[in-house]
């Protein structure tokens, strides 16, 4: 018997049926909360039937069944078009028993990368994408991989860390010089943030104080943090803003974290000089801190980046989309609460196509350079 032919069969003698306990528990979407298609709903059911849930199904309006299928639970994508939406969760049991749950939504107009204002961006250090995921050595990072959106074909635009690293929040080189101190006149993400209004700090661990400017300190070194390097924010209004990776911790209790993040693990915890399971475990440290803020709660606004630089040396892979370089084949995580969840993405990405989906989330009129042209990385969302 068919899913379908056997809710009308349940229906139907649904009248007759005993007075039982039951309840649909849906954990998303939320609601009366504002989403994007297509839109996620993961939800259970419980019965005190004997014989148990026959099955679960979406109404989208009345009479409408969307979706349906057999079992206690449902995990689906629903693709509906801007609009509010009345639907309803409903579970139907093997004793002729059927209990709703009604979840009230707003589907805006975008489709592709929803906007936010708490963009939280970690970098790590020179390995390859076959050298993290799946490594045992790297349980938590893997159960972010597993629990929200990877990147499977996202690829470095080359190797050496500080031209590499410019790619994420200028979309070009910039320099080739990895002991820089100059400020450069290039268009990048600060200058972006500055004309929205929004606030931005560089989080760097083992910075000795803020503003510094110098070219390394204990496990800290300059080519590592690339927002440095603009002249809007060599300005003394603005340099104070890269501060010791310690601030962040102030920063959470004081309610006072900006809208643009952007995190430098040292280079023992970044997998540059320690080892895998270093950076691991400083992840499974910082990152919950991070994920415990309230925009990365349900109905939050939360967009959180784990990148990798470059590949390990000797990792040359490129795309023949890429004409600027070849650094390797590095995995990417995206989490948030409005990301896919569980889903890798085989679509073809590098640095710029990062910047280009900060740049659409956070609204900016414009990106900068090569992020102006690159594909967003809309299908994690």
């Amino acid at each position: 018997m068919t899913v379908v032919a056997r809710m009308q069969r349940l229906l139907l003698v649904f009248i007759f049926a005993p007075n039982l306990s039951a309840a649909v528990s849906v954990f998303t979407p939320a609601d009366n909360s504002i989403v994007v298609s297509p839109v996620h709903y993961v939800a259970t059911a419980t019965t005190s039937c004997s014989a148990g849930v026959a099955a679960m199904g979406i109404y989208t309006a009345p009479y409408v069944l969307a979706y349906n299928v057999n079992g206690a639970s449902l995990n689906t994508y629903l693709t509906l078009s801007p609009g509010t939406y009345h639907t309803v969760v409903q579970e139907w049991d093997n004793c002729g028993g059927a209990t709703k749950t009604p979840i009230t939504i707003t589907v805006t107009g975008s489709t592709g990368v929803p906007t936010s204002k708490h963009i939280w961006i970690v970098t790590e250090e020179n390995h390859s994408y076959e050298s993290v995921v799946g490594n045992s050595k790297m349980p938590y990072y893997n159960s972010l991989a597993s629990k929200f959106a990877l990147a499977s074909q996202y690829y470095s635009n080359r190797h050496s860390s500080l031209p590499a690293l410019m790619w994420l929040v200028a979309g070009q080189s910039v320099t080739s010089d990895n002991y820089t101190t100059s400020c450069f006149n290039v268009d990048n993400v600060v200058r972006h943030l500055l004309l929205k209004g929004f606030t931005w700090r560089a989080y760097e661990e083992d910075l000795p104080y803020a503003g510094f400017t110098g070219l390394s300190h204990a496990n800290y070194v300059r080519r590592h943090n690339p927002l440095i390097d603009f002249t809007d924010v060599c300005t003394p209004s603005q340099h104070l803003n890269s501060v010791p990776f310690t601030q962040l911790a102030k920063d959470i209790s004081n309610h006072a974290t900006p809208n643009y993040a952007y995190i430098t693990p040292n280079m023992q915890n970044d997998a540059d000089l320690g080892t895998l399971s270093q950076a691991d475990g400083w992840l499974a440290k910082q990152v919950p801190k991070i994920l415990a803020l309230p925009e990365f709660q349900s109905n939050g606004d939360g967009i959180l980046f784990i990148v990798w630089d470059e590949g390990q040396s000797g990792d040359d892979r490129c795309s023949a989309t890429v004409s600027s370089g070849c650094g390797g084949r590095v995995a990417t995580l995206v989490i948030g609460p409005k990301v896919r969840r569980g889903y890798k993405s085989k679509v073809l990405y590098h640095h710029q196509s990062l910047l280009r989906t900060v740049c659409n989330a956070l609204a900016f009129s414009k990106c900068p350079g090569a992020g102006s042209s690159a594909t967003p990385m809309s299908d994690m969302f």
